[in-house]
């Protein structure tokens, strides 16, 4: 439900009562004073706003699942569901569940970005909320494409939409801005431990906010070359990721107030497993990071080898297809050691383990992109790409460079995955850097793809926005607007249904900003030319 609604719904009549109780006492100021509430926002409040702003973001704890793992975790293709009662995996999408990924910003950061900036301008504080701000809302519009923007945290009945473009264009700006201030405090610590990602560590937020220009750059490719190309280009001179694992953004974790890793919390769960593609991919490179990612079917503590297999799922598989034994949790590989506890063969502190937000494999995968398109990326796609999948195995902890650099040289190819659908092998890339510059692209695609796991929201729109590296079809859809996943695939979240109720006359002018196909999840986005 829209908050103004509510609030209106809830504090006009309250007011009402207050004003005509307030003339009939002397005491008017002390009994309308809340005594729990901060009167004013200063310096003293400012890192606590911040922490709630930074962990709400992303999708975090409890609405990771219904935010993120139902939804773009099984879009992109990272996991596939064994449980045969969720319905999200063959695109039946329950709009009371991915509110999540909607609710909270407006809810948990919005009002606390504001606050800051109210109380601070043009302060570092500032600047890095500008920044967080990106990035809570680049996954919310990418999600829905229109979504309230511009007036969102500012009082009325109904807030407007904004169009997607404009929204992308003032991410560029406030990212160009919120650099400009952050060099002015170069070397300075804001926030210090209220800062979940990087400890208040100024220069790393600098990287943080040129890195995410360029993600934003690469996002926009199709639709505005022009643009993406001096956007990416000023990313990085300005100065991106380089370092893996020290410039690698992770939020942190902690059992204290119930702040764990979302991921973690459900994995024990059992009720999504490895997909078919990421078995196809990981399997046939041999890749060392698959040992990581998952834990082997059937792991436990007993037996945390399990039968030595990484088998994955088809997505979309139906109920009844589901009750195969073939499908079930226990003949499929699980997420790896650090998001499983010991009963699983994980760790004990699997709770603990932090978000991952961007990594430095990212940062180099989007600059040999954007080299093959010819922008100048301090680098050429060759080297570049070599140095993502360097920086990713050390993201990972695999530090042995003879076991890198055979990787890199590796001709291994994708395999047919042993799953229940007999699949083909997902693609016929190989690892090792190809001639032609249309293999090139798959390599990088599929490459970025292994390296921003388990980010289900950026792999999703990334495969969206290139669809270079061609996924499985989803084997059944139950949504009638997709009723052909072999030639259809999903575009976007619809708006939700607590919107068109409460926000009425916003959401339908919203959906003429997505153009003819309308408020369907077969529309593309502004950015998405496939």
């Amino acid at each position: 439900m829209n908050r103004i609604t509510i609030l209106n719904r809830i504090y006009t009549p309250f007011f009402c009562c207050v004003v005509l109780l307030g003339a009939c006492t002397k005491k008017f100021d002390q009994i309308n004073t809340d005594r729990n509430t901060v009167a004013t926002v200063g310096s003293a409040e400012l890192p606590f706003l911040f922490s709630k702003a930074e962990a709400s973001a992303v999708p975090n704890i409890w609405n990771y699942q219904v935010a993120q793992n139902l939804f773009a975790d099984q879009y992109a293709q990272y996991f596939a569901c064994t449980a045969t009662y969720f319905p999200s995996d063959r695109l039946n999408i329950r709009m009371d569940w991915v509110g999540a990924a909607f609710n909270p910003i407006y809810t948990d950061m919005v009002p606390q970005l504001q606050a800051i900036a109210l109380a601070s301008p043009g302060s570092a504080e500032a600047a890095i909320g500008d920044v967080v701000w990106v990035l809570g809302f680049h996954r919310v519009t990418d999600y829905w494409g229109p979504i309230p923007y511009f007036q969102a945290g500012k009082p009325g009945n109904s807030v407007p939409y904004d169009a997607q473009d404009k929204i992308y264009d003032d991410f560029f700006k406030k990212l160009d801005a919120a650099v400009t201030v952050l060099k002015t405090h170069a070397g300075e610590n804001h926030y210090g431990s209220y800062d979940l990602i990087y400890g208040g560590d100024v220069n790393k937020w600098i990287k943080f906010a040129n890195t995410l220009r360029l993600r934003l750059a690469m996002r926009i490719s199709s639709v505005d070359p022009a643009r993406a190309k001096s956007e990416a280009e000023a990313a990085v001179a300005s100065g991106v990721f380089t370092d893996s694992p020290s410039d690698d953004a992770l939020i942190q974790k902690s059992l204290k107030g119930d702040d764990n890793n979302g991921l973690s919390i459900m994995s024990d769960w059992n009720e999504f497993r490895m997909s078919a593609s990421m078995e196809s991919v990981l399997n046939g490179y041999k890749d060392p990071r698959l040992p990581v990612y998952f834990l082997p079917d059937g792991a436990s503590k007993a037996n945390p080898n399990g039968n030595g297999k990484y088998d994955g799922l088809r997505n979309g598989l139906t109920a009844t297809q589901l009750t195969e034994s073939q499908n079930s949790y226990a003949n499929n590989a699980k997420p790896g050691k650090r998001w499983s506890s010991p009963d699983f063969g994980g760790n004990d502190n699997f709770k603990e383990t932090p978000q991952n937000i961007m990594s430095v494999a990212e940062a180099y995968f989007l600059r040999a992109e954007g080299a093959l398109m010819g922008w100048n990326m301090n680098g050429n796609a060759k080297e570049l790409y070599e140095a993502g999948i360097t920086n990713s195995m050390k993201q990972w902890g695999i530090t042995d460079n003879a076991a890198i650099s055979a990787y890199i040289s590796s001709t291994n190819v994708p395999i047919a995955p042993n799953d229940y659908l007999n699949s083909p092998a997902v693609s016929d890339a190989p690892v090792k850097f190809a001639a032609d510059q249309a293999t090139q692209k798959k390599q990088i695609a599929i490459q970025k793809w292994l390296a921003i796991y388990p980010d289900g929201n950026e792999a999703w729109a990334d495969y969206r926005r290139s669809r270079t590296f061609i996924l499985y079809p989803v084997a059944n859809s139950e949504n009638p607007d997709l009723p052909d996943p072999n030639t259809q695939w999903i575009r976007r979240i619809p708006f939700l249904l607590s919107e068109k109720q409460n926000n009425k006359t916003a959401v339908e002018a919203a959906a003429s900003l997505l153009g003819p196909g309308g408020d369907k999840l077969t529309t593309p986005l502004w950015w998405d030319k496939n």
